[in-house]
């Protein structure tokens, strides 16, 4: 399935209000980064503490473009947290970590204003 990020991308089939509220987008903080050779695209293994009632969860993301290693780690990320886990080659992702395209489709991460408790769903 090939999903389509651009500005000119479709618009998707409008959901209810309830439906939305079954996606639970929370806010962690990115403990550690490493290379992902092993990706098809160039991307990270991200470790994110998502605070004591979800936990530290794991998350491929392809940020490699914008994002050092080194700029990431204490940074505040929004991620859906109840996905299914998804396997990228020997990697398993329990998150998916936000971001929207720009204009060349280089990921550009979602990020609070000002830092927030770990663990906060989105309101």
């Amino acid at each position: 399935m090939h999903m389509d990020f651009t500005p000119e991308a479709p618009r998707c089939d409008e959901i209810g209000f309830d439906e939305f509220l079954k996606v639970d987008i929370r806010i962690g903080t990115i403990l550690t980064v490493d290379d992902f050779p092993k990706a098809r695209k160039p991307s990270y293994q991200l470790t994110i503490d998502f605070g004591p009632s979800i936990g530290v969860k794991k998350s491929s993301a392809q940020i490699t473009h914008h994002y050092s290693k080194e700029a990431l780690i204490g940074q505040q990320v929004a991620a859906v947290v109840n996905f299914p886990i998804r396997q990228i080659a020997n990697f398993f992702s329990e998150v998916l970590t936000l971001g929207f395209a720009d204009r060349d489709g280089h990921i550009v991460l979602i990020e609070t204003e000002q830092k927030v408790p770990n663990g906060s769903r989105m309101a």
